[in-house]
């Protein structure tokens, strides 16, 4: 199954970094694309969107200064099943795309997706004191898959917190 494009560009005001994408959205090229996944129904209720989203709309979010990439490319059933070396490559290549378009900040969508890219052994949600690429904005937030046992009022309201940082969205 192919890689889903990056939707990527200079100056973004939040890239979001998932583990990779899901069967589903390696099935329809669309980022966040499994019906259990919540992560466009997350952006709208923190207000970070003005309204709900839908995967196929995913390049639309250019517009709003918003870009989405994976650590690793490869869709599969689960995070899981992303290889070792797979990791590896991917936290190279992520470090190179933050260098090179300096987005203001980096959202990882997910615990998980920053500790293999920091190689940090934990994380706070949140804002990151020390950042692992110089001049972006470092921000953990929960990931937003369905089999995650945070209620979604406590998700959203650490997303809040990303959209109060957002540049021209004070």
């Amino acid at each position: 199954m192919p890689a889903i494009a990056d939707h990527i560009k200079h100056n973004l005001s939040v890239l979001f970094i998932g583990f990779n994408p899901s069967l589903r959205s390696g099935e329809v090229g669309h980022h966040y694309a499994n019906p259990r996944n919540r992560f466009w129904q997350i952006l709208y209720q923190a207000g970070i969107t003005p309204r709900l989203y839908h995967p196929e709309e995913d390049g639309d979010l250019l517009e709003l200064g918003y870009g989405f990439t994976n650590i690793v490319s490869r869709p599969t059933r689960g995070a899981e099943d992303i290889l070792p070396e797979e990791y590896r490559e991917g936290r190279q290549e992520l470090r190179r795309k933050l260098a090179l378009y300096q987005p203001s900040i980096a959202c990882f969508v997910g615990k998980g997706v920053y500790t293999q890219y920091s190689q940090r052994k934990q994380a706070p949600w949140g804002f990151q004191k020390e950042p692992v690429t110089s001049g972006v904005h470092e921000f953990v937030a929960p990931s937003s898959s369905g089999l995650v046992r945070i209620p979604m009022d406590d998700i959203v309201h650490i997303y809040k917190q990303l959209r109060n940082r957002i540049p021209g969205d004070q």
